[in-house]
C-alpha cells in the first residue's frame, strides 16, 4: 500500500506525476495552489489555501519576503498553465499592492521555478 500524500509537499526538484495528480484532484479538481521561495528555489505544492504552503515554507526556514503564491493548471499548455494570484502576494512594503504578482521580474522567476518544479502545462497522467 502506498504511503499517503500530505496536503502540502515541499519540493526542490520536479514533483512526481502521482502526487501532483492527487493534490490537483484533492482540493480543486483542475488546479493546485503553490508557493515558491524565489531565493531557496523550492516550492510548497498543495493545500486548500496559499497560506498552507506559505506556513510550510516559513517553518522550513524561508523568509516571508521571498515567498510568492500562484496556481498551476495542468493540461492547459505552457502559455495558460499559471495564474499569478494569491492573497499572500499583497505586500505594499514590497511594492505589490494587489493579489496579482505585479513585478515582471518576480513573475518571471515564479514562472521559471514553477515550470522546473511543478510542470509546463502538460496533461496529468
Amino acid at each position: 500500500m502506498a504511503k499517503p500524500i500530505p496536503d502540502v509537499i515541499l519540493v526542490g526538484e520536479r514533483i512526481g506525476p502521482r502526487p501532483l495528480a492527487e493534490l490537483v484532484h484533492r482540493f480543486f479538481g483542475d488546479m493546485v495552489k503553490f508557493v515558491v521561495d524565489v531565493e531557496r528555489e523550492i516550492a510548497a505544492v498543495g493545500g486548500e489555501l496559499h497560506a498552507d504552503g506559505e506556513l510550510a515554507l516559513l517553518e522550513s526556514g524561508s523568509r516571508q519576503t521571498d515567498l510568492w503564491g500562484a496556481n498551476y493548471y495542468p493540461a492547459r499548455g505552457l502559455a495558460e498553465c499559471l495564474e499569478y494570484t494569491s492573497l499572500i502576494n499583497i505586500r505594499p512594503s514590497q511594492g505589490n499592492r494587489s493579489m496579482e504578482i505585479e513585478d515582471e521580474a518576480v513573475r518571471a522567476r515564479v514562472r521559471e521555478l514553477a515550470h522546473r518544479l511543478i510542470g509546463r502545462g502538460e496533461p496529468l497522467e
